[in-house]
């Protein structure tokens, strides 16, 4: 069988690549970085179907609760957040909140990304009494910058987002907004790798 190396670095060991190899790997970065909202948006489908004991599946509570968000005139990216809050359940079965940050970091602002976050333990004051846990986790939080919008986002889209007969716009509808958030990543390590040369 042979390989295609035309367009791979050469080294074995990091210490001895080249400008050449890292040039080639840089463009290959570039080019995949480019694809992820395709991959988010693949993601996102594998949550169809996927009740996990309520009454909607995952996929259908992300898209009530962006659809709350969107109808209540919340701006594009925290509408996608909404969307994507949820997204690390498939992955993140004791974090999920945790991957859905980690995700949305490079491209929102912090008190979204503090808030998709956090979500999970402010959720918990529906139901964690019901788990023998303490329902009142979230104050730890009290006076922190981000805590009355972390609030407002469970009370007012993330807990009402199951219900079976309520408006729910489709993955289509969101997905435009979805790739103008995940565009451009506002800080990252290797932001400048993707970044158009100055002419």
């Amino acid at each position: 069988m042979t390989t295609d190396t035309s367009k791979r670095a050469t080294f074995h060991h990091m210490k001895d690549g080249t400008a050449g190899d890292w040039s080639i790997i840089a463009g290959e970065f570039a080019q995949f970085a480019s694809t992820l909202p395709d991959r988010i948006m693949d993601h996102l489908r594998l949550l169809e179907g996927d009740c996990g004991g309520f009454p909607v599946d995952r996929l259908t509570h992300c898209l009530q609760t962006a659809t709350l968000a969107h109808k209540d005139g919340r701006d594009e990216e925290y509408v996608v957040c909404a969307l994507l809050h949820d997204i690390g359940d498939t992955l993140g079965t004791y974090n999920h909140a945790d991957v859905a940050a980690v995700l949305l970091e490079p491209f929102v602002s912090d008190e979204n990304h503090w808030m998709v976050k956090h979500h999970a333990i402010f959720q918990g004051y529906y139901f964690f009494h019901h788990l023998g846990m303490d329902r009142d986790m979230h104050r730890q939080f009290e006076g922190h910058p981000h805590y009355a919008r972390t609030r407002e986002f469970i009370e007012r889209y993330d807990a009402p987002a199951f219900d079976p007969d309520a408006e729910t716009y489709s993955l289509a509808f969101f997905e435009p907004a979805l790739r103008r958030v995940l565009a451009t990543p506002r800080k990252s390590l290797y932001r400048s790798v993707t970044e158009e040369p100055a002419a």
